[in-house]
């Protein structure tokens, strides 16, 4: 096909018609979409020099043919390549490509139009800015494929570029855009990228490494003709029509084992795996095909029972199917023999695109459909915070999979360091907001339990939902952490709610409507800094506004309310403010705030107004000090701890002055010791008193009993000091308990 405009350039020409000749699938009218493209990419770069001084246009030209090649995508996706710089960099608009091109494509070229760095100083918009692009995987996740096909192709042609945005680049792409690759079935691109990134970050290592390799080309290249020639031998006999092939561990793979394992390079001994890709015969299924391969291996060389991995019957969560074996081999070493059919090798190659291609209908549901279902629902909150979208995001693109059974013997995919709790809200929230325990092989065990491959798991319930701040910690997949933001989130607006109306009500019994004159009387004597901590407290019989009317009688001009009153009206901006404050009290320093700082609490652990130290973690009630650092913050120290005293006498200006307010919403973990005499029953009852009777809830438990004698500590969350009184109190009263005391660091 002729491309009607003329290029100056015969290399542009060459590589144009190249990639035209490349799109074998590409009916004419796709020919001629591709070409349509490619004319106005041409023209829009005309005169235009990469870093490296060749012509622009070469660019898009590269990142299509990987997407055509690499990836397997069609004409659109092709035009798009080409065109997915013009936008950002010429005088086009996107209102432009889709009067040319469609909507469809403009929809596409606006989801890859070019992000300036996506994690430059600005961190938090830049965040912002992939989550945007990743909004449009919504409608076509064609955009990220021709994403990373556009990075592939900066990482080749990286070395014109100076060594800091080199540095720069490599290592965003290790962080997202190589495991990104990995969970949509890229595995050829992803091990490029991996070996790209190794090469600009640690330029020596990857050399040595790959020196090393290079010298023992010829000694591998003998030893693969040594290993296939027996198994050739028995596969011919059986009439198969396959293909073997040695595949060499990747760089970058080899560098991470020698880290990991912390052995070098000559104690790799895997470097090579051999794989075997097979013509399927239609009269059997493919799983059975393998099997019969592996088979007729296992009558050659000996296999190692542990190392077999059945990705053929489960799987992985990125669509890879295989039938890995380790055997012995002829030379003493253990081998990688990576079984395939055709199907499978390209799924593994070409990932996304192969699975559309033999996908056999609409209604088949896929690991790579579920994982973007998931995408989907981290990207439908549009008030989520970029940053923590990101860090959600990046949970979900596991490399390695662990597979659950339910009661019923289904199968369920999970991240390898998935626990109990992350099971239950993968199942379903309404089930992880109520898990309390489960059954793991038929065995008791907690929420935090991390499950390995294979167990069957039965999630305990009780009748109220149970999710509590804490469990953020404990979860490790973005969907469980997900629904217990939502909930506490849902939970703490039906408070804030209902506390409102509390006060409304009472309010409208005194004739009065809710002001800042009001609020600036509340605020300081109830000791909240804000109006959802206000209502949130009524809600939950806290704050029981019996002296409403006592409150707003008294005078609020001394200092301390008015401290108060600006700290409300900073945090929730009101642009009613009627206060009459000079400019100094406004301004708060590094150095230490003239009056008490209230610590409130909130449903969200990030927005508290102060932090605990971690070197004596003090609870509500404790007496305590803050110390104002230098961005502002309190950092809250026990009065006693070494750390404060230590402090106060060096930076004493930026000591202040804190005080707890009643916390219920937040818990804190303490650690009690106990000990006493050994007496039948003891454990269940000091369990009883603390779960049941007082509602606490057990982190760690470890209680010995050695001749007549036991002792031990327990880990719990307790509200304040008065929680936990009331706990050691009530322990101390069992019969058998001698001691019970608070571990202090």
């Amino acid at each position: 096909m002729e491309v009607p405009i003329e290029i100056e350039e015969a290399g542009i020409r060459e590589k144009f018609y190249d990639l035209l000749n490349s799109c074998t699938r590409c009916t004419p009218e796709g020919k001629e979409l591709i070409t349509k493209a490619f004319r106005l990419a041409y023209e829009a770069h005309k005169g235009m020099l990469r870093k490296s001084g060749e012509p622009y246009i070469i660019h898009p030209l590269s990142v299509a043919k990987i997407v055509s090649n690499d990836i397997g995508l069609g004409s659109k996706s092709i035009a798009c390549s080409l065109l997915h710089d013009v936008v950002e960099d010429t005088d086009y608009t996107l209102e432009d490509i889709e009067r040319l091109f469609g909507e469809k494509i403009a929809s596409i070229i606006n989801g890859l139009t070019k992000i300036s760095g996506v994690f430059d100083n600005k961190s938090s918009l830049q965040a912002e800015n992939f989550r945007k692009m990743l909004l449009t995987l919504s409608d076509d996740v064609r955009v990220i494929l021709i994403k990373i096909a556009d990075r592939l192709h900066n990482m080749r042609t990286l070395d014109s570029l100076p060594q800091h945005k080199q540095m720069k680049i490599s290592s965003e792409t290790i962080y997202l855009y190589a495991p990104l690759a990995h969970r949509l079935g890229l595995y050829a691109i992803k091990t490029e990228l991996e070996d790209l990134s190794l090469k600009y970050r640690y330029p020596k290592i990857y050399d040595e490494l790959n020196e090393k390799l290079q010298k023992n080309e010829n000694e591998r290249k003998v030893f693969l003709e040594e290993f296939k020639k027996p198994i050739d031998e028995r596969l011919r006999e059986y009439g198969l029509k396959y293909e073997i092939t040695g595949r060499l561990k990747s760089v970058y793979s080899i560098w991470q084992k020698m880290q990991n394992k912390n052995v070098p390079f000559e104690e790799i001994f895997d470097l090579m795996a051999i794989r075997i890709v097979f013509e399927p015969d239609d009269r059997l299924a493919e799983k059975t095909q393998c099997w019969n391969i592996y088979s007729l291996i296992t009558d050659i060389f000996m296999p190692k029972p542990e190392r077999i991995r059945d990705w053929v019957s489960t799987p992985k969560a990125n669509g890879y199917e295989a039938l890995h074996a380790t055997v012995m081999g002829p030379k003493g070493n253990w081998v990688e023999v990576q079984i395939r059919s055709k199907r499978m090798d390209e799924i593994a190659e070409k990932g996304f695109a192969a699975h559309w291609k033999y996908k056999q209908s609409d209604d088949q549901e896929t690991e790579i459909d579920k994982w973007l279902k998931q995408i989907r629902e981290l990207l439908a909150d549009p008030n989520s915070d970029a940053l923590e979208f990101l860090d959600d995001f990046k949970l979900n693109l596991f490399a390695t999979e662990i597979f659950i059974f339910t009661p019923r013997g289904d199968i369920k995919t999970l991240p390898s360091n998935a626990n109990v709790l992350d099971f239950a809200y993968h199942i379903h929230s309404k089930i992880g907001h109520k898990a309390i325990g489960a059954k793991v092989n038929h065995k008791l065990v907690p929420l935090v339990h991390i499950l390995r491959s294979g167990d069957q798991v039965e999630i305990i319930t009780s009748d109220k939902p149970q999710s509590r701040i804490e469990w953020l910690n404990k979860v490790n997949t973005a969907k469980a952490k997900t629904a217990i933001k939502e909930y506490l989130k849902a939970e703490t607006k039906n408070r804030i709610e209902k506390g409102k109306q509390i006060l409304e009500d009472k309010l409208e019994e005194l004739k009065l409507k809710p002001s800042n004159r009001i609020f600036r009387k509340l605020l300081p004597n109830y000791q909240v800094t804000s109006k959802d901590e206000l209502y949130s407290k009524i809600a939950i019989g806290i704050i029981s506004l019996d002296d409403l009317k006592k409150i707003l009688k008294k005078n609020t001009k001394n200092k301390w309310i008015r401290y108060w009153t600006l700290q409300f009206n900073s945090k929730n901006n009101d642009d009613d403010f009627d206060g009459d404050l000079p400019e100094e009290e406004v301004e708060i320093t590094h150095e230490a705030k003239k009056e008490p700082v209230y610590l409130g609490e909130t449903s969200d652990p990030s927005n508290l107004n102060y932090t605990i130290a971690q070197c004596c973690k003090p609870i509500p009630g404790d007496e305590v000090i803050g110390f104002v650092d230098e961005y502002n913050q309190v950092i809250v120290h026990k009065s006693k701890c070494p750390e404060s005293i230590k402090l106060s006498s060096s930076y004493g200006n930026r000591i202040t002055d804190v005080k707890w307010t009643t916390h219920k919403v937040y818990s804190f973990l303490v650690k009690i010791a106990l000990s006493g005499t050994d007496k039948f029953g003891i454990y269940n009852d000091i369990t009883t008193i603390i779960t049941k009777q007082l509602n606490a809830n057990i982190r760690n438990i470890n209680l010995e009993s050695h001749d007549g004698i036991w002792e031990g500590t327990i880990e719990l969350y307790v509200h304040d000091t008065k929680d936990l009184n009331n706990l050691m109190m009530n322990l101390g009263k069992i019969k058998g308990v001698g001691s019970v005391k608070r571990v202090e660091k």
